[in-house]
């Protein structure tokens, strides 16, 4: 059981990790296991479990019946095999590397930037 929701483990195909993200799209899988197979770190990716839906309602006779509702997107559940590991930690405590040298920041990590810009931490900014 988890200790608070950042630092959740399961087992993901018969090995226990420590989970990075649920409910990710194919592309942040892929974006996330070369980044944490650099850093070291064993990947493992399952198909998360399809979303609880409501019974179809009854369709009486002679009545047409509505349309299913559409697919599901796939997605999957990522995590490291060391699950000790905590990604608010690990971006916070800049322990992540980028393939280029960079420290992971958090803009890099939410995909939100392409290149990952070195902040200085706050307690270490001569100007503040």
């Amino acid at each position: 059981m988890a200790i608070n929701k950042n630092h959740e483990f399961e087992e993901l195909d018969g090995v226990k990790c420590g989970i990075v993200e649920k409910n990710a799209a194919p592309s942040r899988v892929s974006f996330l296991k070369s980044l944490l197979e650099y850093n070291g770190y064993t990947v493992v990716a399952v198909p998360s479990p399809p979303a609880k839906t409501a019974a179809a309602p009854k369709v009486e006779e002679g009545a047409t019946p509505a349309p299913p509702p559409p697919a599901a997107p796939e997605t999957f559940t990522v995590g490291v095999t060391d699950y000790t590991f905590n990604p608010v930690n690990a971006i916070f405590g800049r322990a992540l590397k980028t393939q280029d040298g960079h420290i992971v920041t958090l803009a890099y990590w939410h995909q939100k930037e392409a290149v990952s810009q070195d902040e200085i931490p706050y307690f270490e900014d001569p100007n503040s």
